[in-house]
């Protein structure tokens, strides 16, 4: 098998409405879902229970990938959050479709348009 054109990353920004950012580049697979996982902990760790994921770079994802999304989503929403996923590519979005996803999710075009999905952020 060969490896992925673009090996998996995330990098995380957290704005001023208290929401934080989870950029995705490469392939979501088995191997690379740890790290997803690991960068979902240190934010929720953070105090920030309010998470948009950018799915602009993001090439494949596989059932692995999309089980990440499940393991937080209970946790995050039990805090009064939530994760709003953004600006999926053609082929990751029918993966999710496939499964039922958009009914769990709030799927938007873009980064900008989930992060006014959410309410307007009052505390500090």
């Amino acid at each position: 098998m060969n490896p992925p054109a673009t090996p998996f990353s995330v990098s995380t920004a957290t704005s001023e409405n208290h929401t934080s950012t989870i950029a995705l580049h490469g392939y979501l697979d088995a191997h690379t879902a740890p790290t997803l996982e690991d960068e979902i902990d240190r934010v929720l760790a953070s105090g920030c229970n309010r998470i948009v994921v950018d799915f602009a770079s993001l090439d494949y994802i596989s059932s692995a990938g999309l089980g990440v999304f499940m393991v937080f989503i209970e946790q995050v929403r039990a805090h009064g959050g939530d994760i709003k996923l953004a600006a999926m590519r053609p082929s990751v979005f029918t993966v999710f479709d496939l499964l039922g996803f958009p009914v769990l999710f709030t799927i938007t075009p873009s980064v900008t348009e989930a992060v006014m999905a959410f309410p307007t952020f009052d505390g500090e």
